[in-house]
């Protein structure tokens, strides 16, 4: 059975679940993590590197980004260029527009100059294949909801003068558009992101945040009109223990990414 070498940058809440998740599933599996704080990671099975040289130098089969934006854009674009996939878990950093354009058609043209793979992973929500069929319609119009209770917005609240453990009544804390939601938020509205890459098409998306102290977890609500009719989607999912900004099922979708991924044929590094 082929060994996996798997390359991390990040090591927060999701990067320790997928270690310990597909750990349990493969144990031989080599995880090579960076970092570039000292001491000593306490997970079995993991070895450190400290710049993206060393990762490169590693051999990683892929390299799953956990890590948020800074790490996305100044990591992901010299792993590509070295011919290393990425599965990409910060996604709403990718529909920022830099110097360059947007961010993810530039790592698509770094990765297709060298035979890598960029892997946008669904993360916490599902039908994405609807919405890229929908997509094909002109009149199509997609509202996605963020709906989460407050101490995911905690930190958020306190800066507006608010003491979460007192909400007692829903709170819109943004309405706009998924541009908007992206540079205020990027480490906590991926979906939104990812429902805008999956329709190609930004300015047909409106975002709502909703900071909601009934919500038992972290609640996506999609809803996609469109003359093809009428689609609600609607994802509860259970807060990572860990992070609760995060949902478990974050992490359970990087893995099924890892998975899809390894069972492709390899790609040969010496041949880039």
């Amino acid at each position: 059975m082929r060994v996996w070498r798997i390359g991390l940058l990040g090591i927060g809440a999701i990067g320790r679940d997928v270690v310990s998740l597909i750990g349990a599933r493969r144990p031989d599996t080599e995880f090579i993590v960076l970092r570039r704080s000292g001491g000593e990671l306490d997970m079995p099975g993991t070895r450190q590197v400290h710049d993206i040289d060393q990762m490169v130098h590693a051999r990683p089969d892929v390299v799953i980004e956990a890590a948020g934006h800074q790490a996305l854009e100044t990591c992901v674009p010299a792993l590509l260029a070295h011919g290393v996939s990425v599965i990409a878990a910060s996604v709403g950093s990718l529909i920022q527009a830099g110097e360059g354009g947007v961010m993810c058609d530039m790592l698509k043209t770094i990765a297709a100059g060298t035979g890598a793979r960029l892997v946008l992973p669904a993360g916490a929500i599902g039908g994405l294949d609807y919405i890229g069929a929908v997509a094909l319609l002109t009149d199509l119009h997609v509202t996605y909801t963020s709906r989460k209770p407050p101490e995911a917005w905690a930190d958020e609240l306190m800066r507006m003068g608010l003491d979460a453990s007192q909400l007692d009544s829903e709170l819109i804390l943004f309405e706009g558009s998924v541009a908007e939601a992206a540079a205020l938020y990027p480490r906590n509205l991926n979906v939104a992101a990812t429902i805008a890459l999956a329709v190609g098409r930004p300015d047909v998306v409106s975002v709502r945040v909703v900071v909601d102290p009934a919500a038992s977890g972290n609640i996506h609500e999609i809803v996609c009109e469109s003359a093809a009719g009428l689609a609600r989607f609607v994802f509860l999912n259970t807060p990572s223990p860990k992070n609760p900004k995060t949902s478990m099922v974050t992490a359970l979708s990087l893995i099924h990414c890892v998975e899809e991924f390894f069972s492709l044929p390899p790609i040969d590094m010496h041949q880039q």
